[in-house]
């Protein structure tokens, strides 16, 4: 039987999700296929119901996970082994280099007693110890995060978080070092979840255990362990936080212009958005506005964060043009043409 490479990325997706998960083993399959879809979601992979279903059905075979009446994925014993058995060499490869730089830091402060300035040698020194283990301790296995893991997945958000309110929200239990806001790829609209690094794993474990259901600005906090799949540049280079939702993609350039345009489609919208909030807003260039529309999702009536407004002729539609990117109720908009 030949497997495609999605097929392959998405089964191995599923793997790892589940080998992040709290226990190190076992999730709900709607929580699963959240997780996965959502790390995904970058890639040309469609996780729709049907394909997530035979990626299940397929790891069953297989014998790698079991799937129970009451919808929990659980993996075999012969895939903790595995996992536990890597996490068992690997906290050993770390010992031993903790070991080597131990011998190599009792060395480098001999060398510091014997200068005259004792005091900057001891500083030195510390310092020096200091970031040396850091690395090693990142990614240890702990209480609560049995794989080490410290890239997170947090959904539920309010759509007025931002980069400082989300660090605050979780810096009882640690430092966010990166954050990756989850925007959809056309409209540029926030989803409502990001994937977060902690700067190691019990401040990971810490804010599962800690925040997980917690309220933030009214609204309870989902989190998940979201382990990055392999080959993934994650965490980002930088180690400053990345983002401030859409914003951090930039302003998107408009499309050409159609001859004669009084219409402008409007995304990435807040959903506190109206009729007189959009009147204002492109009053600010005296482009007085004819019509506006929403547009809703047809199955739940949703709102999607997207919509059309008209003008009563092309030249006001232009002045309304030069706001793409502009905020609009704490959100950048994405403008373009359309007929």
């Amino acid at each position: 039987m030949v497997v495609s490479s999605h097929s392959s990325l998405l089964i191995s997706t599923i793997l790892t999700t589940l080998r992040g998960a709290e226990d190190g083993r076992s999730m709900p399959i709607k929580e699963l296929r959240k997780v996965v879809l959502l790390q995904l979601e970058d890639t040309d992979v469609d996780v729709d119901k049907k394909s997530f279903k035979k990626a299940v059905q397929s790891l069953e075979k297989g014998k790698k996970l079991n799937l129970s009446e009451e919808g929990v994925c659980k993996l075999k014993k012969s895939e903790m082994m595995t996992t536990m058995g890597k996490n068992k060499k690997d906290k050993k490869r770390k010992l031993e280099e903790g070991n080597d730089l131990a011998s190599n830091n009792k060395i480098v402060k001999k060398v510091f007693d014997e200068n005259d300035d004792k005091g900057d040698a001891d500083e030195q020194d510390d310092t020096t110890a200091a970031n040396a283990t850091t690395p090693l301790d990142k990614n240890v296995p702990c209480k609560g995060n049995p794989t080490g893991v410290t890239r997170l997945f947090i959904g539920n958000l309010p759509f007025a978080v931002d980069d400082a309110s989300l660090r605050s929200f979780l810096e009882p239990a640690g430092e966010a070092t990166h954050i990756k806001w989850i925007t959809d790829k056309e409209t540029g609209r926030f989803y409502g979840s990001a994937f977060i690094e902690m700067a190691d794993s019990r401040g990971a474990a810490a804010a599962l255990s800690e925040c997980n259901g917690t309220e933030m600005m009214g609204r309870p906090i989902k989190l998940n362990f979201a382990p990055a799949r392999e080959g993934d540049i994650w965490p980002p280079k930088s180690n400053v936080v990345t983002g401030g939702q859409a914003q951090s993609k930039g302003v998107k350039s408009m499309s050409e212009k159609p001859e004669d345009c009084c219409k402008l489609f409007l995304g990435n919208l807040s959903y506190e958005i109206d009729d007189d909030a959009t009147h204002k807003f492109f009053s600010t260039v005296d482009a007085e506005v004819k019509a506006i529309r929403w547009i809703h999702h047809k199955d739940s009536g949703d709102f999607k964060g997207v919509g059309f407004v008209e003008f009563w002729n092309t030249e006001a539609c232009e002045k309304a043009a030069t706001l793409n990117g502009k905020n609009l109720l704490g959100r950048p908009i994405r403008i373009d043409w359309t007929d």
